[in-house]
């Protein structure tokens, strides 16, 4: 038998820098390229030479299609989302990174947009949109809170929402809440401390400070969300597998006219006392099939902080399986 026919095309872009941003400004990538798509793949000035058998040359050419497209819709070009892409060619998936950049949320001047970087944060994105009530469930850094609260700015400043309400369960501070010092801003606040460095990263200082003033954002701790109810509202309750039962039942029947729920929360991570059933658990299995609520759950391979944080969680999975 003949060995399969080895093809070779060239590609040229607009400079060498463009060329760069494509793969993260390190050629060292490119190494990713060839061992996950099986070709050779050659870069000088603003061209790249790939070859090898003609469907891995073509899964490469697609590899740089999807990233030159994004990059063309404002997206910077990471390690990680390189690596989506080649992964993406490599298996044939129907989600690219262009596909991804499609979907830009809030954004300041002078603060670059948010975009989803995995296709499950894609589903999570679009199941927001699409649905009242979401639960994002997965381990820490696969952007649960943050897309959230991109997704919250986003709906407040195209006027379909009137206000964001976060919410977080202080389980450390429990009775003694109120014996903290400040107000209750100050007093819940570092058991909110993601939610405000989304706000600080999404916003300018001004504009943030603004919302939180007058009341557009408002925080407040699950105990004080007790008989209201929210209308025009996007509601994040994070950290939610910290509620009781009675908690997440309370929660999640605050919801008025026109208002948006995003419930995240990590099942392997509970801190409530030993013989309490965390509230989150039960609505997992309570709400399954419900019109109107979506489950979006995200895996390792989400994890969007530094790449050890993806090692490290899934060094414990396999230790504590």
């Amino acid at each position: 038998m003949s060995a399969p026919e080895t093809v070779e095309i060239k590609l040229d872009f607009d400079t060498p820098q463009f060329l760069h941003e494509l793969f993260a400004n390190d050629p060292k990538h490119l190494s990713y390229l060839e061992a996950g798509i099986g070709v050779k793949a050659v870069t000088r000035d603003g061209w790249v030479l790939l070859s090898g058998e003609a469907e891995a040359v073509r899964r490469a050419r697609a590899v740089f299609t999807d990233l030159e497209n994004a990059r063309r819709k404002g997206g910077r070009i990471d390690a990680r989302d390189f690596r989506l892409a080649v992964d993406v060619a490599a298996r044939a998936g129907a989600v690219g990174l262009n596909d991804l950049a499609d979907v830009k949320l809030v954004g300041s001047r002078g603060r670059k947009p948010v975009f989803p970087k995995t296709p499950s944060q894609l589903d999570y994105v679009r199941a927001i949109e699409t649905h009242d009530v979401v639960f994002g469930l997965g381990p820490a850094g696969t952007g649960k809170t943050y897309l959230a609260m991109a997704m919250g700015l986003t709906l407040l400043k195209r006027r379909v929402m009137q206000r964001i309400v976060l919410t977080r369960p202080a389980v450390e501070a429990g009775e003694a809440l109120g014996f903290l010092p400040g107000d209750l801003r100050e007093k819940v606040a570092p058991y909110l401390r993601p939610l405000y460095d989304a706000i600080h990263d999404m916003l300018d200082p001004e504009e943030g400070q603004r919302y939180l003033e007058e009341g557009t954002i408002e925080i407040a701790p699950l105990a004080f969300m007790r008989g209201r109810t929210l209308a025009r509202s996007f509601v994040i309750l994070d950290e939610a597998q910290n509620t009781t039962r009675e908690q997440m039942f309370m929660a999640l029947t605050r919801l008025g006219d026109e208002s948006k729920m995003v419930v995240t929360g990590d099942g392997s991570q509970v801190d409530l006392k030993p013989g309490v059933r965390s509230g989150l658990a039960e609505a997992e299995h309570a709400l399954q099939g419900v019109e109107g609520i979506a489950f979006q759950r995200f895996s390792q391979a989400d994890i969007i902080r530094h790449p050890v944080v993806g090692r490290i969680v899934e060094a414990y999975e396999r230790y504590r399986a």
